[in-house]
């Protein structure tokens, strides 16, 4: 089956539009830039390890922090935690507690005031030299929007959404100048009240490309796969959640295409796959571009950095059945930009998958998408590097407010508790908003018994399918 990447056309489009970009100007060598993100996921993380990349090449001296490390007496593993718990055992409950704050323009008063805890942390942390600050995780946006509203901060704060969709939480007042890929988030970020919105396109790391027929084979051949089959590269982001295993099972029934599952770092998904007879599973894989390249389509369910990769890489994208909350925004703006299908119905999801591999749906799909990288001058770490130019060299904090306040202990302990009262209201949101209560206590009480922890927790979005079908 000829792969869709082997033609002339596409070829010539890849050529045109992934060209590298000019080489970079001098630059100074007290220049330096902060980036903070957050190790939830993978997603946030790997955006700022790319622009950290890219920055670094152009001169800058590069400073990555982690939001969730500086949040003290060690909340910030409590948020982490909990979001993960929840996506595995309630992923309901979470859709209840996106859309909540959603409607409200953001995380509410106890949000605020976790986050506000961060904010000397995040001053103390910032190197001197620094000439902007940029967030590549919406409550180091909020962090550092208050930071610069507040006088605190005094160079730039610039955002760069990972997503195609903007949760208001993205969205700071404070913060100079949001950065998006696509206009379809822009609008999103403008609608939630950004002032200065600038459409700089992706970044993704520059091994993702459209590859040709000799990549191909090699890299089907390093990770044993057929090497003439249609092969479907199904993903679920780096901690491997949602109905992966359902999928799967669906993608192998259909005979449109072999499932090639990667479950992240979820390597109990993974064995119980191969015990399913899903052939190839693989828990974290290095080298995602390799397996992309040895693909015809991406089945993807949280839309975050992964599929920006494949766009980069010609593949094109499928959502299905999306995780609650930003996977299924994501989906709806990803299809708004005509960048990925989004299947929404079971019985559409077989012919889906065969259009996109096999078809004009498939070139139509990719054509769109890899002119996202078209103008490689204008990426975002780019407009980065010249707002941080053009920033006039002062320090990132007036002196006097890196003294170390009064009162730290009795601080420590009123943010710990305001993390807890936070995930606790959280909880308590889920459970008054869903006649699905006990359950959703009984799922997070098996997740977290220590007495437990040694046996295999079942929850619904591993299962296989029911009888009843796509439950939406």
């Amino acid at each position: 089956m000829p792969h869709l990447g082997s033609t002339a056309h596409l070829r010539a489009l890849a050529d045109a539009t992934l060209r590298d970009a000019p080489p970079p100007g001098p630059a100074a060598a007290a220049e330096r830039i902060t980036l903070l993100s957050a190790g939830i996921g993978a997603g946030h993380d790997g955006a700022a390890a790319e622009l950290a990349r890219r920055l670094t090449a152009d001169g800058f001296t590069v400073d990555r922090l982690d939001l969730l490390e500086l949040l003290p007496a060690g909340t910030g593993r409590l948020v982490r935690d909990g979001y993960h718990r929840m996506l595995r055992t309630a992923p309901w409950a979470y859709q209840r507690i996106y859309r909540g704050t959603e409607q409200a323009g953001g995380g509410g008063p106890l949000t605020a005031a976790l986050l506000r805890g961060a904010r000397q942390r995040v001053l103390r942390a910032l190197p001197p030299g620094t000439r902007a600050v940029v967030s590549t995780y919406p409550g180091a946006s909020r962090v550092l929007g208050g930071l610069r509203r507040a006088g605190r901060l005094t160079v730039p704060a610039l955002t760069y959404l990972t997503d195609f969709s903007v949760h208001p939480l993205w969205v700071a007042d404070g913060i100079d100048v949001h950065l998006a890929a696509h206009a379809v988030p822009a609008a999103q970020a403008r609608g939630a009240g950004a002032g200065d919105v600038r459409v700089t396109g992706p970044v993704t790391d520059p091994r993702f490309y459209p590859a040709d027929e000799e990549t191909r084979a090699a890299a089907r051949a390093r990770f044993g796969l057929p090497a003439r089959a249609s092969l479907a590269l199904l993903v679920a982001g780096s901690w491997g959640v949602g109905p992966v295993r359902q999928v799967a099972l669906e993608l192998r029934a259909s005979k449109v295409a072999v499932p090639v599952v990667v479950c992240g770092r979820n390597e109990a998904l993974a064995a119980r796959l191969r015990a399913d007879g899903i052939e190839h599973a693989f828990g974290w894989v290095d080298d995602m571009p390799a397996l992309m390249h040895a693909a015809d389509v991406l089945v993807q369910n949280a839309g975050g950095l992964t599929s920006l990769e494949a766009f980069a890489a010609g593949l094109p994208v499928a959502s299905y059945r999306c995780i609650p909350g930003h996977g299924q925004t994501n989906a709806a703006a990803l299809e708004a930009a005509g960048v990925a299908a989004w299947i929404r119905d079971a019985d559409e999801f077989t012919s889906a998958v065969f259009e996109l591999a096999n078809g004009a749906r498939g070139l139509r799909q990719r054509a769109v998408a890899l002119a996202l990288f078209a103008d490689a001058g204008r990426g975002p770490a780019a407009e980065i590097a010249r707002i941080a130019r053009a920033a006039p060299a002062r320090s990132a904090v007036p002196t006097p407010l890196l003294r170390r306040p009064v009162g730290r202990p009795r601080r420590i302990a009123a943010v710990t508790a305001v993390a807890c009262a936070l995930w606790a209201t959280a909880l308590g949101t889920a459970v008054a908003t869903t006649d699905d209560g006990p359950r959703l206590m009984h799922a997070l009480g098996h997740e977290l018994d220590p007495d437990d922890a040694g046996h295999a927790t079942h929850t619904p979005h591993d299962a296989a399918p029911h009888a009843e079908g796509h439950r939406r």
